[in-house]
Order: structure tokens, then C-alpha cells, then sequence
């Protein structure tokens, strides 16, 4: 029979390399043609990579954990039929993660071919900062997938209690998206010159509007809830059309800055592997309640690893929230190549002096870092209470929306 080397496709504009996240197959497996042979993650997403053809695996090149290179060999086929594959046989589309499934003739694998349980990092130090062994927890996940829920559930678990070794020393090596977040971090820092101006908000207009429009919402039988981050947005567009240069991305290589003629905001997602910034595009274009779905679903998307590329790229300004967890003010990064970030914090009453007399407002700090290159102090200061003057007076919104 021949053989045929599928070498590593294109799997993302710009994209050269991926980690070797997870072997679905291992040698001496048969596989099906679109069957799913390993998840690569790339600085943008984890994707899936099915199989071209159908044979068997003479051998996989690369393990877990290490770079593969688009164009080099990822997997060596022994083809059914003895026909041999051109080099330029169409290679199966990469997909999503989570969206792959086995192929009907191929059990679901409950581990990536070599034994190992599949769990994500977030889940894996859980296991071992309790003592617990993952090849005792039965996963509840795609695939026999081990789950922070699964892991949480067998420490309630009396049985549990005397199979916790004690803890010592752990190494924990940069792998999968934590380490794609630290590159891109220090890559950022180390070429934007941040600055942060942080300013408080009074935010109790926007309460009361956001309040009105889903009692009108739920009045005409919509089930959906609007939070406070539509309203932002819109807020957002208003201010940067008015400093159009903070909707931009700095050109590295030719030292110019891209001022964006849409509006694609960032908005970062919290998951169990780490934080990923789905980007909603045409935000200027899309109504509060149209906005609101975008943003779930994105956010959806983002925890079951379901995003695709085009949804992780094109970004011309970001938002970072923690919403309760938001604390007071930080100093957010950057997200490169675009030249400015809005770190939204905790909303809570507090007491203010409002025409000489204490009053309870809704108060909330904002945190902006601009890129001190392209955008001076004075500018990012102006921007800023533009933004503040749209969230104080929602109104105004409705004004600029019309």
C-alpha cells in the first residue's frame, strides 16, 4: 500500500505554526476520510484538523505539547486501495474544536491515544493541587472530557478524602492557550509604551435605561436581558468618532497607523484554558438588542470552543471586563496591534457629593491604556470623559443612534 504524508494546511491568515494540543489518533489506528486526527492551537483558536483520507496511521509527527509548522508533515497515511495521493490532494478544512466529532465508524475516544485523560489545563492543576487522580474521575465532557464540574464534584466526594496525596513541589509548563496568552502579552508590552488614565463614572442614568428598555423588552414577550456592556459599546462608537485615532492598529512594519474605518470591538471571555477576545463586528451597525445576542453568543462560543478564525480576528479596539469581580481599577494590556484598551470595573453604590449634597449614586471606575507612541496623554484624557460624558448621559446614545 502507499503512503502519503499530510502535511500541516493553512489554518489561519498570517498563521505559520501551532501547538500540538491533543492526538486523537495514534499509529496503527484506521481512520475515515474528515475523521478528526489532532486539535493545534494557534494564537488565535484551538482547531480541529480531520483526516484527507482514509487509511491507517503509519506514524504521527510531533507530541502534545510541541510546534508543528504549517506545510511540514503532521501525520503519515497508509492509503486504502494502494493508489497513491498526489502532494496536491485537497486537505480537509480545518474546523473548530469542539464542533469536530468522531467519525461513525470510530469509537469516541475518551483519551488522546496514549492514555492520557483529556482535561484542560485549568482542570488538570484543580485535580492536582487536591490530590486527585483524573484517571479516577469519569469524564462528563465531549469525548469522556474531564470537567472543572467533574473534578469539583469527586472532591465533594467522602471516597475522595483519602486518596489526596500530600503537596509538594509542582512544575507547570506554558502550554495551549496560556502559553499563546503569555507571547502575545509580553509581545505587546515589550512594543506598546502603555499608559493608564483611570476615571470614575456615575453611572445611575445608565441603570435606569438599561432597567426601561428590558421592561420594554420583556413587555413585548422578549425573553432577552441587556447587560450593561451593549450600552457601552455604543458609548464607545460615539466617543471614537470623534477620536477616530484610538479605532486603529499601529503597522509595525511600515511605522503607520491604520485608523479602521469599521468598528469590530474586542470583548474578552473568560474560559477554563484561559482568555480568549472574540471580536463583534459592525458594533456601529447593530441595534442594543442585536448587540446583546452578538456578545452571548460570542461569549458562548468562546467557553465551548466553538469560535472560528474570522471570529477572533479584525479587532479595532478592546473591552475587558471582570463585572462583580471588576475590583476598583487596573492597568489592562493592550491587545496588539490595536492602540488602545477599556477595562470596565465593579458597578456599586457608594455616597457622592451631587450640588453640594451627599446622595447614593451607582458608581464604576473606568481604566483606559493607551499606546503612548500614537496617542498622547491629552488625547487619551479628552477620550476618556467623551466616553463618560455617553455613559452618564445615556440619553445622548439614542441622539447619536438616530
Amino acid at each position: 500500500m502507499a503512503t502519503y504524508d499530510f502535511k500541516l494546511p493553512d489554518i489561519g491568515e498570517g498563521v505559520v505554526e501551532g501547538e500540538i494540543v491533543k492526538w486523537l489518533v495514534r499509529e496503527g489506528d484506521p481512520v475515515a476520510e474528515d475523521q478528526p486526527l489532532v486539535e493545534v492551537m494557534t494564537d488565535k483558536a484551538t482547531v480541529t484538523i480531520p483526516s484527507p483520507k482514509r487509511g491507517r496511521v503509519v506514524r504521527t509527527h510531533g507530541k502534545e505539547g510541541e510546534i508543528a509548522k504549517v506545510h511540514q508533515p503532521l501525520v503519515t497515511l497508509e492509503l486504502e486501495g494502494g493508489a497513491s495521493a498526489p502532494e496536491a490532494a485537497r486537505p480537509s478544512a480545518p474546523v473548530p474544536a469542539a464542533a469536530a466529532a468522531p467519525a461513525p465508524s470510530a469509537p469516541a475516544p475518551v483519551g488522546n491515544g496514549n492514555g492520557k485523560v483529556l482535561a484542560t489545563p485549568v482542570t488538570r492543576r484543580m485535580a492536582r493541587e487536591h490530590g486527585l487522580s483524573l484517571s479516577a474521575i469519569e469524564g462528563s465532557g465531549p469525548q469522556g472530557r474531564v470537567t472543572k464540574a467533574d473534578v469539583l464534584a469527586a472532591m465533594a466526594s467522602p471516597a475522595a478524602a483519602p486518596a489526596r496525596a500530600a503537596k509538594g513541589d509542582q512544575r507547570m509548563p506554558l502550554k495551549g492557550l496560556r502559553r499563546k496568552i503569555a507571547e502575545k502579552m509580553v509581545r505587546s508590552k515589550h512594543t506598546a509604551a502603555h499608559f493608564t488614565f483611570v476615571e470614575e463614572v456615575d453611572c445611575t442614568e445608565l441603570v435606569r435605561v438599561r432597567s426601561r428598555v428590558n421592561e420594554a423588552l420583556a413587555a413585548q414577550g422578549d425573553s432577552a436581558k441587556l447587560s450593561f456592556l451593549p450600552f457601552i459599546c455604543k458609548a464607545l462608537v460615539a466617543a471614537l468618532r470623534k477620536y477616530p485615532s484610538l479605532n486603529a492598529n499601529m503597522d509595525e512594519a511600515t511605522q503607520e497607523l491604520v485608523v479602521r474605518g469599521g468598528y469590530n470591538f474586542g470583548i474578552a471571555a473568560s474560559t477554563e484554558e484561559g482568555l480568549t477576545v472574540p471580536v463583534v463586528k459592525d458594533v456601529d451597525r447593530l441595534s442594543l438588542r442585536a448587540l446583546g445576542d452578538e456578545i452571548a453568543r460570542l461569549a458562548n462560543a468562546a467557553r465551548e470552543r466553538r469560535l472560528k478564525m474570522e471570529e477572533l480576528s479584525g479587532g479595532t479596539f478592546t473591552i475587558t471586563s471582570l463585572g462583580q469581580k471588576g475590583g476598583l481599577f487596573a492597568t489592562p494590556i493592550i491587545n496588539h496591534p490595536e492602540v488602545a484598551i477599556l477595562g470596565v470595573h465593579r458597578m456599586r453604590k457608594r455616597p457622592v457629593v451631587v450640588d453640594d449634597q451627599i446622595v447614593v449614586r451607582e458608581m464604576m471606575n473606568v481604566s483606559l491604556s493607551f499606546d503612548h507612541r500614537v496617542i498622547d496623554g491629552a488625547v487619551g484624557a479628552d477620550f476618556t470623559y467623551e466616553l463618560i460624558r455617553y455613559l452618564e448621559q445615556p440619553e445622548l446614545l439614542f441622539v447619536e443612534l438616530a
